[in-house]
This record gives structure tokens, sequence and C-alpha cells, in this order.
């Protein structure tokens, strides 16, 4: 079995958000760098946990600049066992998804399994992107995968109940909630990371698709109004007149 994992490098979820050049660039400065947790608590995980009940190979790969490298080494000290980096910013979400499927093309995976989006951008884009540039079956927000053979089964929550899909490799799937567990890397873990393959390939030169004209900062939070208890009327007119919920 040959699991392919692209994983993200994304901003701490403490990190201070900021933006530069007139709010068309996010500013990295100062930024902690952590690998996307939907790439890496449910589809690395489960790519691990695959392979360890029937045989076979993780590989990471992302597409970055060496900034990654830190990010890329986390997922080797998890358990995978190899890396690859493809030498580009990764701008936006077809350009990321034309060079990981122009690395995938020949390589023989049984499947491509990534986490649903990524927690700074939130697009949920790059998995059928993929899927479409590779000509392969797409699963999105699978929370439970099985494999039996050169078949997969993968549940899928949807209004209502649950959607169970059948599909033969190789495929592509996004993982959400559900699909494993968050791990620790132990100390041996850390240490094999040290030495551990990572190839870094040049990329292919695709043209971004879109680019961001403007980022903006959330409205700040509107002052706290406090209501007596004893105050029903208060209460009721602020929520019918003010707040409009009534």
């Amino acid at each position: 079995m040959k699991i392919l994992v692209p994983i993200s490098k994304v901003p701490d979820t403490t990190s201070k958000i900021s933006f530069t050049d007139g709010d068309s660039k996010f500013n990295e400065e100062g930024i902690q760098w952590i690998v996307n947790p939907y790439d890496e608590w449910y589809a690395l995980v489960r790519a691990l946990e695959i392979t360890e009940a029937g045989g076979g190979t993780v590989t990471v790969i992302s597409v970055g600049d060496a900034t990654a490298e830190p990010v890329i080494r986390k997922a080797l000290a998890l358990g995978a066992h190899e890396a690859v980096r493809i030498d580009a910013n990764a701008t936006e979400s077809y350009q990321v998804a034309k060079e990981i499927a122009a690395y995938a093309a020949d390589k023989g995976f049984d499947m491509i399994l990534l986490g649903k989006e990524t927690i700074n951008y939130n697009g949920s884009e790059v998995g059928g992107m993929l899927a479409e540039f590779l000509g392969q079956p797409y699963i999105s927000l699978a929370s439970k995968l099985e494999v039996n053979g050169d078949t997969a089964t993968l549940d899928r929550t949807i209004e209502g109940g649950v959607e169970v899909v059948e599909v033969k490799m190789p495929f592509v799937a996004s993982a959400s909630k559900g699909m494993a567990e968050q791990r620790i890397p132990n100390m041996r873990g850390i240490m094999a990371a040290r030495t551990k393959p990572l190839t870094v390939v040049a990329a292919t030169g695709t043209d971004a698709k879109t680019a961001y004209v403007k980022y903006g900062l959330p409205a700040p939070k509107s002052a706290v109004k406090l209501v007596d208890p004893e105050n029903m009327d208060e209460l009721v007119s602020l929520l019918h007149e003010e707040a409009k919920v009534i």
C-alpha cells in the first residue's frame, strides 16, 4: 500500500494575525508554523494506521520553500516514511494541486489522503482539483476509511445521516473529524525524523489562476450589555428592538 498525504504549513492558532502591503499580503513575521491540523490529525494519522495494520509506506508532500521543512519533519516524526517538498511558494489552490498532481502522476500511489481544508483559508479546493488532474475518483469530507484489498469503504456525514461510499483504488479523499485521533510524536520518532529522506523537487512552474486582492480582520466585538435578571421587560425590549431576534 502506497499512500500520499499532502500537508500544508499554517499559522499556529495563537499567532497574532496582521497584513502588509495595503492589506494585500499576509504578514509572516514572527509567525509560528504548524502542520495543518486536518492534514495531521485525520489524514496522516489514518494513513499511518492503515500501513501499520497492513504494510506499506506513507509519503508526505508539501508545496513550499525551505521554511516548510520543520513542519514536514514534524510529519516524519509522527511516522511518515518519507517526505517530498516541491520547491515553490504555495500561492493558491490550483497551483498547489497542479504541482502535487505532476509529482504523483507516475508514482503508483494507491490513495491520496488529505485534510478537508486548511485552517487559514478554509477553501476545501485542493482535493477535488487534485483528483481531476489525476483522473481519479474523489470522496470529500470522509469521517471513516476502511481498506479491503484494492477497495476502500468510506463514511461521509450528510444531512440526516451517514453516506457509505465504496471505491476502487487509486482515489483521492479528504478527511474530516472522526477519521482518526491526534497523535503526539515520541522521542524515538523525533530522532528518527532527522535521518528520514526529505526530497526536494523542482516545481513545474504552474501559474496561479487567482490572486488575493485584500485581507481584513473581523470587526471587533461590540460591548456586552448586562440586564438585571429581575428586569424582564428591559430584556424583552432589547431582544426585540436592538437584537431583533424576537
